[in-house]
């Protein structure tokens, strides 16, 4: 499995931005595919996660309300909507896929395959 994420870059405090995953490799059946960040001194922590088949989402509270995950079957990518942007979203932002077909899924180590990642800087 192969995961690339884009969409990264810089942004002011209350804009968007989206983040793409293109993921190649395999096919996903209902695999979660996850978003994390991991900003500069803090550990690698969930943001949100889409199920490929179903669509069911789920969310870390920090970001509830202002991120939206969304996928495209069709392309095999994920998105990742992000509004309302605040200094402390500053973070490299990664896509990960996660083989297990049940469960919130909202742990690292139960992903298996990551991206490289991408830089979000949202200014004040």
């Amino acid at each position: 499995v192969h995961l690339v994420e884009s969409g990264g870059g810089p942004v002011q405090a209350g804009g968007s931005l989206r983040l793409s995953c293109a993921a190649s490799g395999r096919t996903f059946g209902n695999y979660a595919m996850g978003w994390f960040r991991q900003a500069p001194g803090k550990e690698r922590e969930f943001v949100g996660r889409i199920r490929w088949s179903t669509g069911y989402t789920y969310y870390a509270d920090s970001v509830k309300g202002r991120f939206t995950i969304s996928r495209d079957n069709a392309k095999n990518t994920v998105y990742l909507q992000m509004n309302s942007l605040k200094p402390e979203d500053t973070a490299v932002y990664y896509c990960a896929v996660g083989v297990q077909t049940i469960g919130i899924m909202r742990g690292l180590g139960e992903y298996d395959y990551w991206g490289q990642g991408t830089q979000v800087t949202v200014s004040s």
